[in-house]
């Protein structure tokens, strides 16, 4: 949620919250905002102006980065040695109560960054998959390089 003016906003998947070993990045936030997030930690910061935003606008979203990811690109290899996972709702049919209409709902999966990137765009949509959350690894940022 977002304090603007006296009224409370909520901004969809966009939150920074971590754990133990992992820090876990809503996929609504753009570059642009990382950078200004006062829970981003100062190393991703620094890894984001440094490496990834040679390769990409600040206006890219995590969302639209990581659904267009492809394999054996310099940002593919900048989130892999991150040990990023990704955290998608992958579209699913119910089959109907007694024979009635199926329905479509979604279910959640963490997929590594080479089965995400494997998959091509058409796989995809088809698939109706939806990217959800980022997921660093600490230990990744911690020996990355700056």
């Amino acid at each position: 949620m977002k304090l603007s003016g006296n009224v409370m906003q909520y901004e969809d998947f966009k939150y920074v919250i971590q754990d133990v070993g992992n820090l876990y990045l809503g996929s609504g936030f753009s570059y642009e905002e990382l950078l200004v997030h006062e829970m981003v930690p100062f190393k991703l910061k620094a890894i984001i102006s440094q490496y990834i935003l040679k390769e990409a606008s600040s206006e890219t979203t995590l969302e639209s980065q990581f659904y267009y990811l492809e394999e054996n690109t310099f940002l593919y290899e900048v989130f892999g040695q991150l040990k990023a996972r990704i955290k998608v709702q992958i579209q699913v049919e119910k089959k109907g109560i007694l024979g009635g209409r199926n329905k479509v709902g979604y279910k959640e999966k963490i997929l590594s960054l080479q089965e995400l990137a494997g998959m091509n765009l058409a796989k995809k949509k088809g698939a109706g998959i939806l990217v959800r959350e980022i997921i660093f690894s600490k230990f990744g940022i911690m020996t990355f390089n700056i």
